[in-house]
């Protein structure tokens, strides 16, 4: 087992859920597009919003890839470099 795999298991028996409902690729991969799209606070952000999406009865999958299609069209933020 891999050191996250070991994490999501005592994570998950901490809070009394079941690893097995723990989708690793699709939170780590709508991770990565949040941080890179919209700005690196956005991962941890977006994947709370994934979990209240998945505990009000959405499809995980299918959250993910709204968010991820969301943070895809983000507008790039606006330079705070000033020319001197």
């Amino acid at each position: 087992m891999t050191n996250i795999e070991n994490w999501i298991q005592a994570a998950c028996a901490e809070l009394n859920l079941a690893p097995d409902a723990v989708p690793i690729r699709t939170v780590l991969d709508l991770a990565r597009d949040a941080a890179h799209q919209v700005e690196r606070p956005a991962a941890p952000v977006s994947a709370f919003i994934l979990g209240l999406a998945a505990g009000s009865g959405q499809d995980p999958a299918d959250a993910a890839a709204r968010l991820s299609e969301l943070a895809a069209g983000w507008p790039a933020p606006e330079s705070t470099h000033r020319p001197a």
